[in-house]
């Protein structure tokens, strides 16, 4: 089956029926290979902003969706909000966070599988952890993006992660 056409990167707004294009910010650790950051091929993507971590600067979330495994789950309420991923390993992950100003709005992503394969030998990363570009196209789905699975083309694994988490994603939509 071919990949879809990238479509109109629409998100339903908060309360209506109208929609407006993407919104999301990814805070990427500079420290982490790029040869391996799954949401790099995403830079020049419309709607999508990369901003590099550096020590002191903040940046601001206020009213954002930020991913986090603490916070509640993502709901249809949360629709049309904007997105915040920081994107790092597990372990330098609360170091990013400390860059975090404002009041985001902290969800955690329902139980999805991951496709990635992991090989860390410094740290066990969570049973639950996906590779960035899962957590993004997960999110945006949840949120109510349409039309966006062009944004896992460059993923490896794009067709298995779809296939072990069609029937969460689907029942979102």
């Amino acid at each position: 089956m071919p990949d879809p056409v990238p479509g109109p990167d629409r998100l339903p707004e908060s309360g209506s029926g109208a929609s407006s294009t993407l919104d999301v910010l990814i805070v990427r650790d500079p420290r982490e290979s790029a040869k391996k950051c799954s949401l790099i091929p995403l830079r020049g993507t419309p709607g999508i902003e990369f901003v590099a971590y550096e020590g002191d600067r903040m940046v601001d979330a206020t009213g954002r969706v930020l991913l986090d495994p603490e916070g509640e789950l993502i709901s249809e309420e949360d629709r049309g909000l904007p997105l915040l991923v920081l994107d790092s390993s597990w372990r330098r992950l609360p170091k990013l966070a400390k860059t975090i100003s404002g009041d985001p709005v902290r969800r955690r992503l329902p139980p999805l599988v991951t496709a990635y394969p992991r090989r860390s030998k410094e740290f066990e990363d969570p049973s639950e952890g996906l590779a960035s570009v899962e957590a993004l196209y997960a999110a945006l789905v949840l949120l109510g993006a349409r039309d966006i699975e062009y944004l896992l083309n460059d993923y490896l694994w794009k067709d298995e992660f779809l296939e072990r988490n069609r029937a969460a994603l689907t029942s979102a939509r």
